[in-house]
């Protein structure tokens, strides 16, 4: 598979190759090309003639070429499924649920497709509009640009397609370097249900060697992207004055009230916080329980997190599969042992095995170590014990990035204190932060707040308004 450059409506080769692998067994799975400067040009070239293509459908085709592509990609789940754990690590039945996921993100996107309405305004509520009547209505920004991360590799692109299409946009693509293929996968499967052929470009390779002529380039009017804050803020410099949606990381965190259900809340935050070996945005990062039941739940959530089964991705009984490379869990690894010269103590897990990481938690971490106030985008979890609600909602409150935060609690007081009170996008309440509802808006608060996904939200990011007004007068 070396003809991954999707150009013009057609597949193309370039003169380096790049190899992917398989991150469990180290084995190549593919070699893909990669774009270069020249390539990049002629996507966007490309794209500007997709958009053309995509304003002249109506709202019904749009949706149409969506449901076929959403039929197609439920027909296919287990060999996109198959596709996902070869190429990023993450357990079969995950990748599952992550395919009838993007199934369902698809056809949100078909029926929020056709809901893109506008409004009549009242011209004269105002005076000097008397005589006038009209209305706004919904366009296509043109060409987006969109760039994904490799731990959700089929949903997060289908976060980006989907609403794009809906929207009545073209888009260049750049999927992550360590797991493209699935994404030459799903390009064949739109092109298959009928989308314009230039409507999507797909540059796989080294986003070093196009990104920032990609995301400058006069003629794209919008990028989206998921991924790393440095990479964010390079993209927003290169960019300059155009439309950024960007979801940059966060450092989720969990408050335990006395109150709470203590199985429940160690059941929910060890599947939130190890699921895809933590390599999550949403993942539960940091939890803050009260110092009356800490003993109890630090008891019960390392144990559920030392059952967890960890191994090859490709079997059926597998929860935590390898992170994405060695030297990702070896940066893991370090930022343990920098914790652990601070103070830390590991109550389980810790250790590797090449991309193997044991899921861990620690416990006595300063509130400076890089573990606590920066993303970890591993397999490891503080514990931290509160006596002040307020006190753990400030602690929580504390790093710059931030999507997700959460609390276990039975009291409804309590519960929507924190609500109000937690700096974040979206408080779950007695839920792990890793819950996400495809349909719902997501993105950043504080540091990285640019825009909104969740396929109805992320429409409105992708349109731009018209108003037309008739003087009668």
């Amino acid at each position: 598979m070396t003809r991954t450059l999707l150009i013009g409506g057609e597949w193309r080769a370039a003169a380096e190759t790049m190899p992917v692998a398989n991150p469990f067994t180290g084995a190549v799975l593919a070699q893909v090309a990669c774009a270069g400067q020249a390539e990049a040009q002629a996507a966007v070239a490309s794209a500007t003639r997709g958009a053309a293509a995509m304003r002249a459908l109506t709202s019904g085709e749009r949706s149409a070429v969506l449901h076929r592509a959403a039929d197609a990609l439920a027909q296919d789940a287990t060999r996109f499924a198959q596709a996902i754990t070869a190429e990023s690590g993450k357990p079969i039945a995950h990748a599952t649920r992550e395919v009838a996921r993007a199934v369902n993100t698809l056809r949100l996107s078909a029926e929020e497709a056709v809901r893109l309405a506008g409004e009549t305004l009242a011209f004269d509520s105002m005076p000097g509009g008397a005589g006038r009547s009209g209305f706004f209505l919904y366009e296509p920004v043109g060409v987006i640009a969109a760039i994904t991360p490799f731990n959700d590799p089929l949903n997060l692109i289908c976060h980006k397609l989907g609403p794009a299409f809906a929207a009545g946009n073209a888009v260049i693509l750049k999927p992550a370097e360590q797991a493209p293929l699935v994404a030459v996968m799903l390009a064949e499967v739109l092109l298959a249900a009928g989308l314009p052929g230039e409507a999507l470009n797909l540059l796989t390779g080294r986003g070093a060697a196009f990104g920032d002529l990609l995301v400058a380039h006069p003629d794209v009017a919008m990028v989206s992207f998921t991924g790393g804050a440095p990479t964010g803020e390079r993209i927003a410099v290169a960019a300059g004055a155009k439309r950024l949606a960007m979801e940059l990381g966060a450092n989720s965190p969990v408050i335990v009230a006395a109150d709470a259900d203590l199985a429940k809340a160690a059941a929910a935050c060890a599947s939130g916080a190890f699921s895809a070996a933590g390599q999550n945005c949403i993942g539960v990062q940091r939890i803050y329980v009260h110092a009356a039941c800490y003993d109890d739940f630090r008891a019960a959530f390392v144990a559920a997190t030392a059952a967890l089964i960890v191994g090859d991705p490709a079997s059926p009984d597998t929860e935590i599969g390898p992170m994405i490379g060695a030297a990702e869990a070896a940066r893991l690894e370090q930022r343990i042992a920098e914790a652990q010269g601070h103070g830390a103590r590991v109550l389980t897990g810790g250790t590797r095995n090449g991309a193997l990481f044991q899921p861990t938690v620690i416990e006595n971490a300063p509130d400076s170590a890089t573990l606590v106030c920066e993303e970890a985008f591993g397999p490891v979890v503080s514990l931290f014990r509160f006596d002040d609600l307020d006190a753990a909602i400030a602690r929580a409150n504390a790093p710059h990035h931030a999507i997700h935060a959460a609390i276990f609690t039975e009291s409804l007081r309590d519960a929507l204190h924190a609500a109000r009170r937690l700096e974040a996008a979206g408080v779950m309440i007695n839920d792990s932060t890793d819950y996400r509802l495809d349909a719902m808006p997501f993105g950043g608060a504080k540091g990285g707040n640019m825009g909104r996904e969740g396929v109805r939200f992320a429409i409105r990011e992708m349109s731009q308004t018209k108003t037309v007004c008739f003087n009668a007068a």
